[in-house]
This record gives structure tokens, C-alpha cells and sequence, in this order.
């Protein structure tokens, strides 16, 4: 199948899936770029379509649904400025709670805003072996074109679910202890050097505003990490990196 011209009915379907709207409507999802495509479909990603620039077509020959293409219909329905010589769509994965209950190492990411930190984190959580993902409350759809991105091919290595609610948090995961990221106070651990059950949930707030009080009362211990008051705060991927590293290794 070819297309080229960037007023076809389908290409402005796909176009449309930088929209979260669309996103959640047709339950599909852009995959940009060669490495992070191969990634998927080695995670056996189903894929809808696969665009794919006509003079780079025998390097995808391992690909079905191929859709030959220009490089106008690939600016077209990319969501980076130099659109790549690939873009797929692709089916999202959906996991469940049961998928996560049993694991050990999980990491719970609370009304983060920012889909470039949400894939750095997802791929380090990838590197430094955390077995799942929570993300709780008003937190930045996962199949953000920004997020798919920053993981680089690592978003669905791990299981992820969605919560709205976290007030029932502990009923869920009774056999985890959870432990709040915050800022240094009286009553908090540093993560240095700090042993944790090997059931454990370690929760991150966004860079505004942290961890909510809900999401705070919850846990069974408060940790920090012990910076220099040179600096207010660190960024999000960073922290959650040292957190990661120090207490889950």
C-alpha cells in the first residue's frame, strides 16, 4: 500500500493521535523512530499501520501492514520537528493491578506533569530493575508522544497501571511497605545507606507541589535525600534515580 498525499483520510486520522483525545478514543498510540519501533516490536507491540519512507522500505521488510510514503506524510503525522524515515501506530497495552500485586520493587509516580521526566524515569526504572509502575492521580498520559520519546523503546518493559484514587492503596498491596519522598523534616530517613523490605513502594510527588498529604499519610516511613543547601531541590528523574540506586540495589 502507498499513500502521499497529506489529505488522506487515514493520515489525518493518525495525524490526530498527538491528541490525547484521539489517544483514548481508538486506543492507539504513535511509535517515532527506528530503534524505538524495533524495541516494540520486539516486546511483540501490535501495529496498525507502519509508515515508512518508500526508499527505506527494504530496511523494514520484517514489518506487516507496511504503508509506503514521502516525506510530507511523515512531517505530517510526526510530532517532531525532522520527522523520522519510520512511524508506526500501534496498539496500547493494557495492564492490570493483579499484573503488579505480586512483584517486589514498585514504584508509585503521583500527578507528574512533565512527559519528558515520565519516560527518563520509566527507562531508568527499566535500568535499575524496578518490576512496576503506578501512576496515580492527574499524571501525564503514558502514550504521550514526548514520553514515548524520552523512554527510548523502554515503556513497556515493565508493567504499569493507573489509580485515580490512592486512599486504598494499602489494601491493595497489604504486604508492601511504602515509603513518601519528601522534603527533609524531622520524622524522615535519609536514603543512604537505608534498608527497606524487600516488598516496598517508594512513592514520588511531582517538582511543584511533591507528594500529596494523602498520599504522604499513608506511608509507613518518610524519606529524603540529603542535598546541599546551595541547591532547593533536584529534578524528578533524578531523584527517583538515586532513590532507586540506593534502596532497591
Amino acid at each position: 500500500m502507498e499513500i502521499t498525499s497529506t489529505t488522506n483520510n487515514l493520515v489525518k486520522e493518525v495525524a490526530k493521535l498527538a491528541q490525547k483525545k484521539y489517544r483514548n478514543e481508538s486506543n492507539l498510540f504513535l511509535i517515532e523512530g527506528q530503534k524505538a519501533i524495533e524495541e516494540a516490536f520486539l516486546l511483540n507491540i501490535e501495529f496498525e499501520n507502519v509508515f515508512v519512507l518508500k526508499e527505506k522500505a527494504a530496511n523494514y521488510s520484517q514489518f506487516k501492514n507496511i504503508i509506503l510514503t514521502n516525506e510530507a506524510v511523515l512531517k505530517k503525522i510526526s510530532t517532531t520537528e525532522s520527522a523520522p524515515e519510520i512511524i508506526a501506530v500501534a496498539k496500547q497495552i493494557k495492564f492490570e493491578t493483579k499484573d503488579i500485586i505480586s512483584k517486589d520493587k514498585i514504584v508509585l509516580l503521583e500527578n507528574i506533569k512533565d512527559s519528558g521526566n515520565l519516560g527518563t524515569i520509566f527507562r531508568t526504572c527499566t535500568a535499575l530493575g524496578v518490576e512496576g509502575i503506578i501512576l496515580a492521580g492527574d499524571t501525564v498520559d503514558v502514550y504521550n508522544p514526548k514520553t514515548i520519546r524520552s523512554a527510548v523503546g523502554n515503556l513497556f518493559k515493565i508493567p504499569f497501571v493507573s489509580i485515580k484514587n490512592i486512599t486504598n492503596l494499602k489494601q491493595i498491596f497489604p504486604s508492601h511497605e511504602i515509603l513518601a519522598t519528601v522534603v527533609p523534616q524531622k520524622d524522615t530517613h535519609s536514603v543512604i545507606g537505608l534498608n527497606i523490605p524487600q516488598k516496598s513502594i517508594i512513592m514520588f510527588g511531582s517538582e511543584a507541589t511533591g507528594l500529596s498529604p494523602e498520599a504522604i499519610n499513608l506511608a509507613d516511613k518518610k524519606i529524603t535525600i540529603p542535598i546541599s543547601n546551595k541547591v532547593e531541590s533536584l529534578n524528578l528523574s533524578t531523584a527517583v534515580t538515586i532513590c532507586i540506586w540506593e534502596l532497591f540495589k
